[in-house]
This record gives structure tokens, C-alpha cells and sequence, in this order.
């Protein structure tokens, strides 16, 4: 803690070495800025006045309110006492945007006319925490873009800082200028339901200041459960971090639409689908995003040798694909199908969250852990039993061949669908899904302990030829070229999916670089090694 003397950095000049707590590379001054917040806070929640209405949602994940005092870092909107809030002027936008024509002007107000406006009859009172837990969470929170580095090249990247409440529970305040009946206090918030249900504050299509319930705008919702590593917040506490997710699927949607069109559409069509920055003309409001409650969740801790990794076991968790804008009947049911496949691909070759392009040492390589100096390497993901059909059939291993061809056709449909032009026209970033640029290996593996690849990633696969810490198999600060993923295996009988006992798909998804002299040799193996090749040319 600073000295008593000194002014706590809130309310010092935003300067480097000052109050400028946006630079990552020296967290104290972050942590300084919490700690400074945290202590001075009151530790009762503000009251709402007796003739304002309330009702408490739970945040699954986190809640970002920004006060817009720093371009770099989003700090909270803080009220009296210190405590964080939602602003009421926020929740009013929230609110009338899902209001009819008739129920903005009679809650929310407008103009009569060119020179007359008229107040509704509402007062949005905004939301606060419904009690000092708020604070007991990390509340920084690290932002880590990285599709630049991973699917196009291996580009500079770099992690930012915002402060954000951990999964809490929030009270907001409606009042009326007038009397209202029991049953408009149900409409109203009926009508709140529907606002909060597109989530609230910041970079809500990345799971952030979302509800539990998504009745109105979730477009596929998918049970599943995985393991693996957690993220790191700055102060190394382990989080399971639902933005994955939407990290995971934007990334393949870029990948997939540059196998099919040029570079600058494929940018386009998967900004328009999930957002981003359009240069001079501002950010663009995705059609989709994410919403997950984490059902059954446990963090805990790997450790090798002195060092401590933080991982995750989700036992069972719910993933909404959501879209809060207002689509035609044929429009939706096209990018539901179009969300609905790029879902599937995901975790049909890979997986979600960190070091996603391995399969999961404990299950499918324990030997390679046994004496406690092995670092934990990869993930492992699947539908949970309510959501089996999500599960790609494959009665025969070359099965895989239709299964790719209908997700590349999927996409070759959605860019005719938006009037675009497919392109032959190979694309310069590593991670294009075109058939040129991409080759995808399988067998039918009999159970965890059949996988053949995971053990070539450590040691020889051939003589003393070897493909361990190659540009093939990545090393730090260089992503490889290849995916290794366990998928599990179920066939379709008289329309039903079937489990086969305890058997996986093993699919190796490779990128492969022509002028590497080890991934030839690699490639050159593989039609001995009892893999069949399935996609690519």
C-alpha cells in the first residue's frame, strides 16, 4: 500500500509512471490502482429509494462497466461510496431497444413532434452489486487477442488490461411517475428480461455481462464438458475464461471462409459474423456471440517440478451461439445452419481454450507424465449425452472426407448467400482451410490408450527421424502447423448415434510448410503409419 501521504493513483494524471496503469508490462501500478479502490470502498451496498422497483440477476461470467477514462484500459464506472454500477442511462438504451414502436414512447418517451418531446413514465435506476463480494475476485482481468498470431502468421501480440466484477449478482431499480398495476410491473420486466438477455456493458458478444437465460436470442445451444489448462489472470490466479470460445469459433470462421474466398471478403464476412474494427468506419456489431454458464466447474492445479499450472475441469457446462439482432425467419434458420457447423468443425479437430491444437497428456499419454517433471500439455472436449447429436457419424474412417466437404460447402453457400465471390485464389495466411494449403490424417483409434501421434511429438516416429520442437510442431513463441485431436466415435444406426465403446477418431490436421524439409519427410511417413488421408490435396 502507498504511502498516506501520497495521492492514490484514481486521482492522479493519467502519465507514464503516474496514473497510467494501462501498461501491462508493470502491473503493480494496476494492482496498486485495485487495492487503492478496494479498500476505500463501502463495504454496504447502496439502497434503492422504497418506491423503486428491483429484481437480481447473476452474471455467469464477468460484468465490464466502462467509465470511458482511458482510451487503453477500461476502468469501471464507480458511484458514491466506491461501489461499481451500471449506469441507468445504459439500462434505459438496453431497455428500449427491445421495445415496440408503442412502449418506447409510453416508458421510455420521444418526440410528439419536431419541436415537442415527451418523458415516459419510467426511471431507470441502473444496477449495483448486492454486496461487498464483489471485491473478494480478481478484478483484473487480461485481454489477449491473438488471431493475427495464430492463424495468419507469426505476428507481434500483446495483452491488455481492464477491471471487470467476477460472476456477480446484480440489483437493478425500475421507478414509475405514476401508479402502475401488478400486472405492467410484469410486462416491464418481462420487457428488462429481453434487454439483459443480449448482455450488458462491455464486449458482451465475447461472453462478458451475460444472464443465465438466453429464451429469446440464442440461435444453438450445445452441453459440453473438457479439461485442460486454465488462463493465467495477472496475478496468476487460474480462470476458466468463456471469451474462448468466441476466440475458437471466430478463428475457424476466418480459416474456413479464406479456404473458399479472398482474403479482404473473408475479413468482411467474419467481421460482419462476430465483429471487429472496420478501420476509419468504427467497429462493427457482430450478428453473433456467446453466452456460457459454467454448470459444474472446478479449477485446480497442475504441478511439475516447482512450477504451478492452473487448469479447469468443466463437468458440465451450457454454450449459447447467440444473436441479438432482428433476423428474418430465413435469414436466421441460415446462420443457425452456418453457426451450427462452424460449432461442430471446432471441436471436431480441435479444442477450446489454451494449448487446444494437442489432445490432453493425461488421458491419452500419462507414461509422459508419471515422473512429475512433465509440463500439462493440451485439452480434451465433448458434448455432454443431452447434446450427442452435435457428434459428427463416422461409420467408416473416409467418412471424415464428406463430413469436411459439407462444412467447406456450407461456406461456399454463405458466401454466395451474402454476394460475394468465391475465390480459388490460395490465401498467404498459415491456417487457410482450402484443400491446397491444408491436409487432415485419421484412423480409428481403439480406445485412450491407441493414440499413435501423441507419443511422435515427443520422440522419434521413425528411425531417428523426429518432428519434436520443429516448425511443424511449434515451439515458444512459434505456433506449429499441425493439430492433434482425439475426437470420440459414434456411428449412426436406424438414425440413431451410437457410442463404439471406447473408441476416438485420431485426426491430424496439417498446414504444411513445401519448403520444410522435416514436414516432407513427416508427410512422406504418414501413408505407412496406418493414417489414411481424408481431406487436401
Amino acid at each position: 500500500m502507498t504511502n498516506s501521504n501520497e495521492v492514490p493513483l484514481m486521482f492522479q494524471a493519467p502519465v507514464s509512471e503516474r496514473g497510467q496503469i494501462q501498461y501491462i508490462q508493470k502491473p503493480e501500478n494496476s494492482e496498486r490502482w485495485v487495492d487503492e479502490w478496494v479498500e476505500a470502498a463501502a463495504i454496504n451496498a447502496p439502497e434503492f429509494n422504497k418506491n423503486v422497483r428491483t429484481k437480481e440477476y447473476k452474471i455467469t461470467w464477468r460484468f465490464v462497466s466502462n467509465s470511458g477514462q482511458d482510451e487503453d484500459i477500461i476502468r469501471p464506472v464507480i458511484a458514491a461510496g466506491g461501489f461499481p454500477y451500471y449506469p441507468g442511462a445504459s439500462m434505459k438504451g438496453a431497455f428500449r431497444r427491445v421495445c415496440n414502436s408503442e412502449q418506447v414512447q409510453k416508458y421510455c418517451g420521444g418526440k410528439q413532434d419536431s419541436n415537442n418531446t415527451r418523458p415516459g413514465i419510467l426511471r431507470f435506476h441502473g444496477a449495483y452489486p448486492k454486496d461487498d463480494t464483489w471485491c473478494e475476485q480478481p478484478l483484473i482481468d487480461v485481454i489477449h487477442p491473438q488471431e493475427k498470431w495464430q492463424v495468419k502468421s507469426n505476428a507481434a501480440h500483446s495483452a491488455f488490461l481492464q477491471i471487470s466484477l467476477y460472476q456477480p449478482i446484480l440489483i437493478f431499480g425500475i421507478s414509475s411517475t405514476i401508479e402502475l398495476e401488478e400486472s405492467e410491473w410484469e410486462t416491464i420486466w418481462s420487457i428488462w428480461d429481453k434487454a439483459i438477455e443480449r448482455g450488458i456493458g462491455s464486449r458482451v458478444s465475447a461472453g462478458y455481462g451475460q444472464p443465465i437465460n438466453h429464451p429469446e436470442t440464442k440461435l444453438v445451444t450445445v452441453n459440453l464438458r473438457g479439461q485442460g489448462l486454465a488462463s493465467q489472470l495477472i496475478d496468476k490466479t487460474g480462470e476458466f475464461r468463456p471469451n474462448m470460445f468466441k476466440a475458437a469459433l471466430r478463428g475457424h470462421t476466418l480459416r474456413l471462409f479464406s479456404g473458399v474466398t479472398d482474403e479482404d471478403t473473408a475479413e468482411e464476412l467474419t467481421k460482419e459474423l462476430w465483429g471487429g474494427f472496420a478501420g476509419s468506419n468504427g467497429a462493427v456489431v457482430g450478428q453473433l456471440g456467446i453466452a456460457f454458464n459454467p454448470v459444474d466447474l472446478e479449477i485446480d492445479e497442475f504441478k511439475y517440478q516447482n512450477v504451478k499450472m492452473p487448469i479447469y475441469e468443466l463437468n458440465s457446462g451450457t454454450l449459447h451461439i447467440i444473436s441479438s439482432s432482428k433476423l428474418t425467419t430465413e435469414y436466421k434458420k441460415e446462420l443457425r445452419n452456418l453457426a451450427t457447423q462452424i460449432l461442430r468443425f471446432s471441436i471436431f479437430l480441435g479444442g477450446f481454450g489454451k494449448s487446444w491444437r494437442r489432445i490432453d497428456h493425461r488421458l491419452f499419454f500419462p507414461e509422459y507424465l508419471k515422473n512429475g517433471n512433465k509440463p500439462m500439455i493440451g485439452c480434451h472436449w465433448e458434448f455432454t449425452k443431452q447434446s450427442n447429436k452435435y457428434y459428427f457419424p463416422v461409420n467408416s474412417i473416409t467418412h471424415v472426407t464428406n463430413i469436411l466437404n459439407n462444412v467447406h460447402t456450407t461456406i461456399e453457400n454463405w458466401v454466395n448467400l451474402k454476394g460475394k465471390q468465391p475465390s480459388n485464389q490460395l490465401s498467404s495466411w498459415r491456417e487457410s482451410f482450402h484443400p491446397q494449403k491444408v491436409q487432415v490424417w485419421g484412423r480409428i483409434a481403439e480406445d485412450e490408450d491407441d493414440s499413435l501421434a501423441v507419443r511422435w511429438f515427443h520422440n522419434v516416429y521413425q528411425g531417428s527421424n523426429s518432428i519434436k520442437g520443429s516448425s511443424l510442431t511449434g515451439k515458444m513463441s512459434n505456433i506449429g502447423r499441425i493439430w492433434h485431436r482425439m475426437y470420440p466415435h459414434y456411428k449412426l444406426r436406424d438414425k440413431e448415434l451410437i457410442r463404439q465403446r471406447r473408441q476416438y477418431i485420431e485426426l491430424l490436421t496439417i498446414f504444411p510448410d513445401k519448403s520444410d524439409d522435416i514436414t516432407q519427410r513427416f508427410l512422406t511417413f504418414l501413408p505407412t503409419s496406418g493414417f489414411t488421408q481424408l481431406w487436401g490435396e
